[in-house]
């Protein structure tokens, strides 16, 4: 190909932060990489997101016993993604939770996300050699599951389709916080390739009815405080409309996947540009993005091998 993927070059690490966003509730955040949620109950902990790697996993659990010595005992996944999901096993829990979707979407393209991600962003699979193969989950649910952690409820919920189609939050009503996997970015940009662009705004009114003092989001800073939480809530809106209403003003007209890329970049880079993996998403994001616009309703399986033919395409 002409060029490589922004990420391929992405090789500085990232300042790893642990922000406490709620009594026992903590966001492990690095500077737009993959974040990390946990939630210490009253004999053990939940962790949400398990990162890309047992060795990066042991990165979140170093923090987690920096402030408790209770058992780690489940792992909420929100999606299938590989960058969220392989180092599940680090963790040694007894349960790991995904939605009923996001467990069939292992199965119909974990091993092609897997590779696809790999190929994409290096530096994210620190010690990749440790995964010891494809996260299954212990424990499914279609809509609702409710967790004790002890006395400490944590409600997981799916609200609808967004980053994936198998997207779930975790909500824990005695704080009032909820940890909303991709759903939510904050300055850094959706990755939409695997996306509903049609659903992720009405999915944001539902995580936004909520009204909660705090967010644990995907990507970027922990969220606390109802301006800090609506503000992103609204400018993840943005970025998911700006570049789906570029992208289908050109399909609607025939135009090209390079066509919606230049009309994407056009509208987004002036807002978003500077954004934590910018770069990275935006290929992924017009292909989908063009997708929708022309009928195709459901993501197309993203492979190594598709990956480079679309970044071809686009640099043609």
């Amino acid at each position: 190909m002409a060029k490589a993927f922004a990420s391929q070059g992405d090789m500085t690490e990232k300042k790893i932060s642990f922000t406490e966003v709620g009594e026992g509730l903590y966001a492990f955040t690095a500077e737009g990489d993959p974040n990390s949620g946990v939630i210490i109950g009253d004999d053990s902990v939940m962790i949400v997101e398990a990162q890309a790697t047992p060795r990066l996993a042991n990165k979140v659990i170093d923090c987690v016993r920096s402030v408790t010595d209770k058992p780690i005992s489940h792992v909420v996944l929100t999606h299938y993604h590989a960058v969220r999901v392989l180092g599940a096993s680090a963790f040694n829990a007894n349960q790991i939770i995904m939605s009923d979707t996001a467990r069939g979407m292992v199965a119909e393209r974990g091993q092609e996300d897997w590779d696809s991600e790999f190929q994409r962003f290096p530096r994210l699979f620190e010690g990749h050699e440790s995964i010891p193969g494809l996260t299954w989950p212990t424990t499914t649910f279609n809509d609702k599951m409710t967790v004790y952690l002890g006395n400490r409820r944590v409600d997981l919920m799916h609200l609808g389709r967004a980053h994936t189609a198998g997207d779930i939050v975790a909500h824990v009503p005695d704080q009032n916080v909820m940890f909303t996997g991709d759903i939510v970015e904050y300055h850094s940009a959706c990755y939409c390739g695997d996306g509903y662009f049609g659903d992720w705004g009405t999915t944001l009114d539902r995580i936004k009815a909520f009204d909660v003092d705090a967010i644990a989001p995907g990507r970027g800073d922990a969220l606390v405080g109802q301006e800090m939480v609506n503000a992103a809530i609204e400018n993840t809106r943005d970025f998911v409309d700006s570049t789906y209403a570029a992208a289908a003003r050109v399909a609607a007209r025939g135009g090209s996947l390079k066509e919606a890329w230049d009309a994407v970049r056009e509208a987004c880079d002036p807002k978003f540009a500077d954004y934590a993996i910018y770069e990275h998403c935006l290929p992924f994001n017009v292909a989908r993005a063009y997708d929708e616009a022309r009928g195709i309703a459901h993501p197309r399986i993203w492979t190594d091998k598709r990956d480079v033919e679309m970044w071809e395409d686009l640099q043609s």
